[in-house]
């Protein structure tokens, strides 16, 4: 859902009606991402996708039939499956809704790749109204609400009466730079499930780094000023949750000197060398220290030992 947000954004700016849809229940496939969502407008037009786009045009039929706000039942045949590059089909339950029936500040929350909980509220099919919760307020939602968010995944959940849908966003890694380390980076962040792009261009790089959310990360790798100077600069001007850098602390300084040169002074943001002293030698060791680092960060722990650590751990 998070990908169809500026556009569904931009339609109910403009006045043109919009529907949504997302797969809440699935039964037979190996798998489905939570996420995802599809738009649909009177024109025919798509954004996003559900299943894969397996279920997109049966999506779209109830769409023009004016069959929304409900919670609609759909299967997926064995050729759609695998025309979709799904490995079977299957049973699916959707929420199809009128965009506008959703609550106004769902979408630039999304926009701004915050983690969301929708409580859909239900009367057999039909829907009767849906309530969004963010981290601010989720304790409004109950304790057991609030604990399924509290795991920080996505997933729905479908009782008789409500449909609870829990989003998070998949946080994006951007590497400014290559090499071993580079690549470490990647392999670990990819256990993690985090997205990663690794940018080489300076100009590239500006422009995908003021784009990032409190969610992401930014390691910047290379020890080009040229490159390096300007990625750094673009994301303390940004809201990039976690900025680091590698290189020495003469590399560190020469950086800081070149931002201080364009009247960036305030560095605190950045964490150079990156990583916690761990030990750490060769790359993949390296990769760790630094994204044990980011998730501390964003955690907000002390990343001490947890045998140090006073009360329950999880």
């Amino acid at each position: 859902m998070y990908e169809i947000a500026l556009s569904v954004t931009e339609c109910l700016r403009a006045g043109t009606q919009v529907d949504v849809a997302w797969a809440v229940e699935t039964h037979g496939f190996s798998s489905r991402a939570p996420a995802e969502a599809l738009a649909i407008t009177p024109g025919g037009t798509r954004i996003g996708r559900v299943l894969s786009g397996s279920l997109d045009d049966q999506l779209a039929d109830l769409s023009e039939q004016g069959a929304t706000g409900r919670l609609v039942d759909l299967r997926v045949g064995e050729v759609d499956a695998i025309a979709a590059g799904l490995a079977c089909g299957g049973d699916a339950r959707c929420l199809l809704l009128p965009a506008v029936d959703l609550p106004a500040d769902l979408w630039p929350r999304l926009r701004d790749r915050e983690p969301i909980c929708l409580v859909t509220r239900l009367d057999g099919a039909q829907v009767l109204g849906t309530d969004l919760f963010s981290s601010e307020t989720i304790a409004d939602a109950g304790p057991e609400i609030a604990n399924i968010f509290g795991r920080g995944a996505s997933r729905t959940l479908v009782s008789t009466d409500s449909v609870l849908t829990v989003l998070w966003p998949v946080p994006k890694l951007v590497l400014v730079g290559s090499g071993e380390v580079a690549d470490a980076l990647a392999a670990a962040a990819g256990l993690l499930g985090w997205n990663t792009q690794t940018l080489a261009e300076t100009s590239a790089a500006g422009r995908e780094i003021a784009g990032l959310a409190a969610v992401d990360k930014l390691i910047v790798i290379s020890h080009d000023l040229d490159t390096a100077g300007p990625a750094l600069a673009a994301a303390l001007d940004g809201q990039v949750g976690y900025i680091g850098a590698l290189g020495s602390r003469r590399t560190q300084q020469s950086r800081a000197d070149w931002l201080a040169q364009r009247g960036i002074t305030d560095l605190t943001r950045i964490h150079g060398p990156a990583g916690l002293d761990i030990g750490a030698g060769p790359p993949a060791e390296i990769a760790v220290s630094i994204l044990a680092e980011a998730l501390a960060v964003r955690t907000g722990a002390t990343a001490t030992s947890l045998r140090e650590r006073p009360g329950s751990i999880h």
